[in-house]
């Protein structure tokens, strides 16, 4: 009699478990719920700052309770058993060439992890993005990155929409947030200001050479070369234009760098490819709307 119990006890757990946070369209709980009564807002001179820079850094999005609970989360996440789960769209638990510098890395988090689920609607990342790309808002997709201690592979010079091609047009965001202080000791992010209005450059391995985007810059791109670090105390954001120019450099202390990054586009972004968008969700038709429960409306 209890054997049967536990037995469908432990059915029923693992179903929970494996549930697509997909299916929820709206925050779970309410961990991230934020006063409606006082809308987050964007004063004018930052979507200046934005518009000429090509990014906004230092927006406060986590108190210390939601940074723990996420960080827990992520504890859980980068256990061995999840490499095979296949509501991840993608799972390196090193993407990193060097198996010395480890980087881990994965996309889909939202969909397993009940915490990183709420994140995607976080109430100040939907103001933000909505009025820095001027409508309505979709999620596009989700990333967590992790720096060991002394140990964190670099993520290369790179622009987001290298990677996102297969939608068009160019009218995506991204959210970076900070689960531990970020600092140039530890990896943070930095940016190439203005580099924004540059031209697609040509891609290259996210974690390997950290310079090799050198390579394919004009002469006036590399005098324009100077890179910013954006320094964020743990539960602040920095949010970029997806043509920007950014890396960060290997984690040198003695504490990890973890960070949650949600992507999004303005509604009405269709898609360029009659190949799946993400590894494991249905196909949208070339020249057909993004929409649906993969790709929710958060503002």
């Amino acid at each position: 009699m209890w054997l049967a119990f536990f037995s469908s006890w432990f059915m029923c757990m693992l179903a929970v478990m494996n549930k697509d946070l997909a299916e929820f369209k709206d925050p779970i709980g309410d961990l991230f719920a934020g006063r409606k009564d006082l809308p987050f807002q964007l004063a004018d001179p930052d979507v200046e700052f934005f518009e000429q820079n090509g990014y906004l850094s230092g927006i406060r999005l986590l108190d210390e309770e939601q940074i723990d609970i996420l960080r827990r989360e992520i504890a859980e996440l980068m256990h061995p058993h999840y490499q095979t789960d296949q509501r991840f769209y993608e799972y390196n638990t090193n993407e990193s060439p060097d198996p010395a510098r480890r980087l881990f890395h994965a996309l889909g988090v939202w969909r397993v992890s009940e915490g990183f689920h709420d994140l995607v609607f976080h109430p100040t990342i939907a103001a933000v993005a909505h009025r820095l790309l001027g409508g309505q808002v979709r999620f596009w997709h989700d990333q967590l990155f992790v720096k060991p201690a002394r140990d964190g592979a670099v993520v290369a010079w790179h622009q987001d929409y290298s990677y996102w091609t297969r939608t068009k047009p160019i009218a995506h965001l991204t959210c970076w947030i900070g689960l531990d202080d970020s600092t140039i000791e530890n990896g943070c992010v930095h940016y190439v200001p203005g580099s924004h209005k540059w031209n697609l450059l040509p891609r290259t391995d996210l974690a390997n050479d950290m310079d090799a985007v050198l390579e394919v810059l004009t002469d006036e791109q590399r005098a324009a070369f100077k890179p910013v670090p954006i320094e964020l105390k743990a539960g602040e954001a920095t949010f970029h234009h997806p043509m920007m120019l950014h890396g960060s450099y290997e984690n040198r202390s003695e504490r990890p760098r973890r960070a949650a990054v949600i992507n999004m586009f303005r509604d009405g972004v269709i898609s360029d490819t009659d190949k799946p968008l993400l590894e494991g969700v249905p196909a949208i038709l070339q020249g057909t709307k993004i929409e649906g429960r993969f790709f929710p409306l958060i503002s």
